[in-house]
């Protein structure tokens, strides 16, 4: 019975010693390197990116279909016609845009 245990020991130390062995890589170091060297940077990048384009430009030439900004019901805040996250150089109103 001690021998049992003793042999099911050393080859559950083995086993453990060959998923990890010398030719084997380390999952937590390689997901380690790829967020230190691909997803730092892409992150630096597109941080880059926003900044550089700033999104500051003009919003585009407003034309009213009649199937966009339908409102069935007013909105129950404000004049009922802005969304709860209105921006007004960016959201048009249904009459248009308020800066224009």
């Amino acid at each position: 019975m001690a021998a049992s245990a003793s042999i099911n020991r050393t080859l559950a130390r083995n086993f453990a010693h060959a998923a990890t062995g010398p030719g084997k890589s380390d999952p937590a170091r390689k997901w380690k390197f790829i967020y230190y060297f691909v997803g730092i940077p892409a992150m630096a990048l597109s941080g880059l990116n926003c900044y550089l384009n700033g999104g500051h430009g003009d919003p585009p030439e407003f034309v009213p279909y009649e199937h966009l900004r339908i409102r069935n019901k007013r909105f129950p805040w404000g004049d009922g016609q802005r969304s709860f996250f209105h921006n007004p150089h960016t959201n048009p109103l249904p009459s248009g845009y308020e800066d224009h």
